[in-house]
């Protein structure tokens, strides 16, 4: 599950008595793959310790995280298709079906009444990061992919020029979860990049670009609704930053924040062995933690791009055929070992 590519300029080689030109290597081969220089279980809970950035939510933002054993024991429920009941969760998932694939079968859902209402808003206080240490580039780095889940991902809101447009229920569903990386030298210890996921993709920031709040520990900003991460605050457009046309995603600090560094799971560390460390029940619940709406926004979209001016009309419509599908349904996300970047190194 680990990937073996390493980083033009990790070694280099050479013969003696022979010039650059001389040498004749094209490249060095990972061959036999040497976890060695990975962390112990103690020295990995020291680097996010130490590293750990402070997480800042929106100042508006109304659907914040919460622990994940908060969500279950606060109303939600396996819902199983078919099948009008649903069965209340426990703390710790202890009724989830586990290592399947997602087949549909089952989900997860929100009471009714003023008690589904209410979870959707989270607990902040009961939040806490959870962290998957793995191999990275061959072993020479670590990577710490941490995870944040939030019971609601809230509705989109797009941007036409100066004009912001609420998208009513577009783009919300139940469960979200969102990741940030953290890559670590295995030589040095250093910390050398963080990697941003933000929807369907994301960026690596170098270590010398992050904004930090104390010591080596950098910032990380929550979009607004959506709770994509970003190094810096400010207003990212999934759409045409030139013209100002997209879905907003509105990312400020404030004193709605988690310190990953101080609250925290580690939940996954594969290298370190069967048994190392205690997976949660959750983390290998396969399906998705929400249930399936699909919405007619997109249309919706086209109605207003076909009232622009005709100079603005042709780039919009090229924008919103760029835009995700998911924004025209509502669906709960497969949790974090369904993701594509759980095996081998952080996508990039």
């Amino acid at each position: 599950m680990w990937g073996r590519g390493i980083g033009a300029g990790t070694f280099c080689c050479g013969a003696v008595g022979l010039s650059p030109r001389e040498q004749g290597m094209a490249c060095l081969k990972n061959v036999d793959l040497d976890l060695s220089a990975m962390p112990t279980l103690e020295q990995a809970h020291a680097v996010i310790r130490h590293y750990g950035p402070t997480l800042y939510f929106h100042p508006k933002e109304v659907y914040l995280p919460s622990s994940v054993s908060w969500f279950f024991k606060n109303g939600a429920a396996l819902c199983k298709k078919g099948e009008d009941a649903a069965v209340e969760l426990d703390g710790e998932g202890s009724h989830l079906p586990c290592g399947e694939c997602n087949d549909g079968e089952y989900w997860i859902g929100l009471p009714d009444g003023k008690r589904g209402e209410s979870i959707i808003y989270g607990d902040i206080d009961s939040a806490e990061l959870y962290a998957h240490v793995k191999p990275a580039m061959g072993g020479t780095c670590t990577d710490v992919a941490m995870w944040v889940f939030c019971p609601f991902n809230g509705p989109a809101r797009f941007k036409l020029g100066p004009i912001t447009i609420p998208l009513g229920k577009t783009g919300q569903h139940i469960g979200d979860w969102e990741h940030f990386t953290l890559r670590v030298s295995n030589f040095t210890g250093e910390l050398m990049a963080v990697y941003f996921s933000q929807h369907s993709g994301g960026r690596w920031v170098d270590a010398s670009a992050l904004e930090y709040t104390a010591g080596n520990k950098p910032a990380v900003y929550s979009s607004r609704n959506g709770h994509a991460s970003y190094p810096f605050p400010g207003v990212y457009l999934q759409g045409s930053a030139a013209l100002g046309i997209g879905i907003r995603n509105d990312a400020a600090r404030s004193e709605l924040a988690v310190d990953s560094s101080a609250k925290y799971k580690i939940v996954a560390a594969e290298y370190l062995g069967e048994g190392a460390v205690e997976e949660p029940r959750w983390l290998n619940f396969m399906r998705v933690w929400g249930p399936t709406v699909v919405y007619k926004s997109r249309q919706r979209m086209e109605r207003m791009t076909s009232a622009m001016h005709r100079r603005l009309r042709s780039p919009a419509e090229r924008m919103l055929n760029k835009l995700p599908n998911e924004l025209s349904r509502e669906e709960g996300p497969t949790g974090p070992k369904e993701k594509n970047n759980w095996e081998g190194d952080e996508r990039w």
